[in-house]
């Protein structure tokens, strides 16, 4: 028997094992199959450890929150080099449907708003000074801006 005749039966006992048996099997997260917008997550690394509640907040506004510090912790924990978790970053930043930035603009976030402006697609901005009792939506005119970036408010 050639190699084609058998990838052909393979394929054929595959679809046939698939229909039999998968057909029976069940699971609550089969139907819970919703198309919801898919939105990056920024927050300064000041915030780390704010990163649950910021989830929270996107679950509850009915997006799926994508955050970079629940994906790699802070730079995957130095175990790989941190441009590749940056590109990494970029990536995820670039298929999401928006940005919403989570309280204090830092260089970083300042960067992935700059990238993700070029995308034409929403952004917005939340208050988290009151976490968890309050997410509070604001103006770019009221953003925070960490203390080494300051000279940077014009460029959102």
């Amino acid at each position: 028997m050639d190699q084609v005749q058998k990838g052909h039966n393979f394929s054929r006992y595959l679809h046939i094992y698939k229909t039999i048996y998968m057909a029976e099997f069940n699971h609550l997260a089969k139907d819970l199959q919703q198309d919801k917008k898919v939105v990056f997550t920024a927050q300064s690394c000041k915030n780390f450890h704010q990163r649950m509640l910021v989830c929270k907040h996107a679950f509850e506004q009915g997006v799926v929150p994508v955050n970079p510090f629940n994906l790699f912790g802070y730079f995957l924990y130095e175990l790989v080099d941190r441009d590749l978790v940056r590109s990494g970053n970029n990536n995820l930043l670039s298929r999401c449907d928006e940005l919403w930035v989570y309280g204090e603009i830092s260089d970083g976030v300042l960067a992935e708003i700059q990238m993700f402006k070029e995308s034409g697609k929403p952004m917005r901005f939340f208050d988290i000074s009151n976490l968890p009792a309050e997410v509070k939506e604001i103006s770019k005119k009221n953003l925070v801006f960490e203390d080494n970036i300051k000279q940077y408010k014009g460029y959102i």
